[in-house]
């Protein structure tokens, strides 16, 4: 009601920072709010469909040929952005947060009612604020930010630590430029013996110049590399993206900022590393060449469709020990100059969101704006504090009293024998009719959670 028209765009006017902004013209005499907006677009539509940003237009753009001219619609302001009614932060903990929301959403001001994710926010951003809090020596669980999402909320739940408690610090990399040895004093994130820090230097292309630190992997990756070694000739991790050049040239520009981004980068430039040591590690290269392999693909007319089919599981596994975990194919169009471009990467270094990241800042080279890109936090801070002492700890004391009436593994229907590539599983889909769908996702809401959360919840009533 009040919408004349309407159009919605992606838009990233900070590089690596893809939002969903709507552009309305509002009818005569209608004023549209853009929470309003945005709270009755909620009842229809899934969280990550709902723009972050309403701009009003007296007209929208043309291009000569009468065509919406998307180029020329403007930025969102401030007075666009969803906003719950400004109240200014209150208290150390809330002006802080406050801050670090604005510095990495590119806003002038934000508010102790406003919602993180409805500002802007997405799931790669909440590693940089987790990243900024711990700056300043204050402690927040990742999980909380999608629990508790306003401000005000979020500030209660973060932990500052007293004076006389130092807060975590990630220890330093002792790894010096230009070292010609390597020692277990110089990892202080894993315990590894000399022999084994030797075997892992005669791997790696270079040997120990090349190597700029060595950590373990974090839970997660943990999880994959066991998937990864199930199957030595399907591997259900590789991510794949086709894309399209219009010429040799501009593949080379493409290369080469990728190879920008690999460098910039330091889990872009690690090997996993496993045979042979009391626990799997991943290495950082300084240098990581990434490989570009010109495909010949004989009697093909439909390269598209044939570089498609190799993004299938049949066509085997990245090797974990050569870093860059990504792979370039490329192939010629041999009815055009166009060039067909397979990259793949390796899940326990990528997933889909920040693939997506790593293409935008692809864009920011290849566009001279390079400068613009925020810091890079390197991703071994993220592992220091997944593998805290005190993390592993506590989990190792909760979950044995926790699970200790279980007699057995809980399954679905009985199905055990699931740890293969996934390729024979067959899947069935249920639309959900639309009160069914509202009623989930208001429920979700209310309860500070996502849709997805509470189908997990679901499915662990039903195992």
């Amino acid at each position: 009601p009040g919408v004349e028209e309407a159009a919605v765009i992606a838009r990233e006017d900070i590089p690596g920072d893809k939002r969903l902004v709507a552009y309305l013209r509002p009818q005569a005499g209608a004023a549209l709010v853009p929470a309003d907006l945005r709270q009755q677009l909620a009842q229809h539509l899934a969280d990550y469909m709902l723009p972050s940003a309403f701009v009003m237009l007296a007209a929208f753009p043309l291009t000569p040929n009468g065509k919406l001219d998307r180029k020329a619609l403007p930025a969102p302001d401030q007075s666009a952005i969803v906003s719950r009614g400004y109240a200014p932060a209150q208290g150390e903990v809330e002006t802080g947060l406050a801050q670090i929301w604005q510095d990495l959403l590119g806003l002038a001001r934000v508010g102790r009612h406003d919602h993180f994710f409805e500002l802007g926010g997405h799931s790669l951003l909440v590693v940089s604020v987790i990243e900024r809090l711990r700056q300043r020596g204050w402690e927040l669980d990742v999980r909380t930010v999608f629990t508790a999402p306003i401000l005000a909320d979020l500030a209660r739940a973060i932990q500052v630590s007293p004076g006389d408690v130092p807060a975590f610090v990630v220890p330093p990399n002792r790894i010096p430029d230009g070292s010609t040895a390597l020692t277990p004093e110089m990892l202080p994130l894993v315990t590894l013996s000399q022999a084994e820090i030797d075997t892992i230097v005669n791997r790696v292309p270079g040997g120990v110049t090349n190597v700029q630190d060595i950590y373990p992997l974090a839970p997660l990756q943990e999880g994959i590399l066991f998937h990864h070694r199930l199957d030595p000739h399907r591997d259900p991790y590789v991510i794949s993206s086709l894309l399209c050049v219009d010429s040799q040239t501009n593949l080379d520009a493409f290369t080469a900022a990728l190879q920008a981004v690999i460098d910039r980068h330091d889990i872009l430039r690690t090997a996993v590393h496993w045979a042979g040591l009391s626990q799997p590690v991943q290495v950082i290269h300084r240098h990581a060449p990434l490989p570009v392999h010109r495909l010949i693909l004989e009697n093909c007319d439909d390269v598209a469709a044939s570089l498609q089919a190799r993004m299938t599981l049949s066509y085997g596994q990245l090797d974990l020990s050569q870093a860059p975990l990504i792979r370039l194919q490329t192939a010629a169009d041999p009815h055009s100059a166009k060039l067909y471009v397979l990259l793949q990467f390796h899940h326990i270094i990528d997933d889909n969101l920040s693939l997506r990241q790593v293409l935008a800042e692809t864009v920011a080279f290849l566009l001279g704006k390079s400068a613009d890109l925020p810091p890079s936090v390197p991703y071994r801070n993220f592992v220091a504090y997944a593998r805290q002492e005190s993390h592993i700890q506590a989990a190792e004391t909760f979950f044995p009293d926790y699970l200790a009436d279980l007699d057995g593994v809980t399954a679905p229907f009985g199905l055990i024998n699931v740890q293969e590539g996934g390729e024979h599983t067959a899947e069935a889909q249920q639309p959900l009719n639309a009160g069914l769908s509202r009623a989930l996702r208001e429920t979700a809401r209310r309860l500070g959670t996502s849709p997805a959360a509470l189908f997990h919840a679901g499915w662990a009533l039903v195992v």
